[in-house]
């Protein structure tokens, strides 16, 4: 008996890895095609709007895709963050 279409979805979600993809909103990437966005080659961009606009998913997403130190280095390093937004990170990721 062949599975439903539904049931096959399922079970493939079932093995996806701890840092499966996030989808990213338009709204959070007003200026480019979130679709053109790799999350590896485009980090310190991607963790600046996450950090500057995310919501909780895609804060919780972006601690769990990317290092301490890293988020760290984005929070110190970036020109494009608020000030207060700037303060906020660089305290939650101090080591």
């Amino acid at each position: 008996m062949a599975t439903p279409k539904s049931k096959r979805k399922m079970i493939k979600k079932r093995g996806t890895s701890r840092k499966k993809r996030v989808l990213l909103r338009r709204t959070l990437f007003w200026d480019v095609n979130p679709k053109d966005i790799d999350p590896k080659k485009h980090a310190k961009y991607v963790i600046e709007r996450i950090m500057d606009f995310g919501n909780d998913k895609e804060v919780r997403w972006m601690w769990n895709q990317y290092s301490r130190a890293t988020l760290n280095q984005v929070a110190k390093s970036s020109r494009g963050l608020r000030p207060r937004t700037r303060e906020l990170w660089t305290t939650l990721t101090k080591k």
